[in-house]
């Protein structure tokens, strides 16, 4: 399987974004980093900058059709950058439009309300995502990991850093059952 990881030139949370690419690596799928801009992202350990990775493709020039699945990493700036972007909004929503499952974790899931897929769907998030979740249509739950497939496609939700462990085994299992039933 091919999984995008979109993420903002600045923000994105980097437990958030190295521990799911690892696991899609174990996994033996292709992990393919895109942002809004070619070059590298800067990746963040809460408000701190961290490591910086290459960015694979751009989003303007990327179709969720190259596509099996989308991961979205949080950290507070990146979604909150990314929702502003309409190329990244369109590229998100496009998995929606295509069934495609797609995995959002902490402050990510604010692309999604953006694009406006949240409607009618049961997800969970930082807390204080909580008020846009409900405002967009959706419905917010504390858990450590959600599985919503009320849609298209699957949506794979969680809440924070402690949860990675639970939100990549969850969402490997997702996408590879949705990837068989397409298949």
């Amino acid at each position: 399987m091919r999984i995008a990881f979109l993420a903002a030139p600045e923000g994105v949370e980097q437990v958030e974004l190295t521990e799911p690419w690892q696991a899609v690596k174990d996994a033996g799928h292709e992990p393919v980093l895109v942002s809004t801009r070619p070059g590298e992202i800067q990746a963040f350990d809460h408000l701190d900058k961290a490591d910086t990775f290459p960015v694979d493709a751009v989003v303007r020039e990327a179709s969720p059709d190259s596509f099996d699945a989308l991961v979205l990493p949080g950290g507070v700036a990146n979604p909150d950058f990314l929702r502003l972007d309409e190329k990244a909004v369109a590229f998100a929503r496009g998995f929606f439009d295509n069934g495609r499952p797609v995995a959002a974790i902490c402050h990510a899931p604010w692309l999604l309300v953006e694009a406006d897929v949240v409607r009618g769907r049961e997800l969970t998030s930082w807390p204080s995502l909580r008020t846009d979740i409900r405002n967009a249509g959706g419905t917010w739950v504390n858990e450590q990991v959600k599985v919503c497939d009320n849609g298209p496609n699957k949506l794979v939700t969680s809440r924070k850093p402690g949860d990675l462990k639970a939100f990549c085994e969850t969402f490997l299992e997702v996408f590879a059952e949705q990837g068989q039933g397409a298949g």
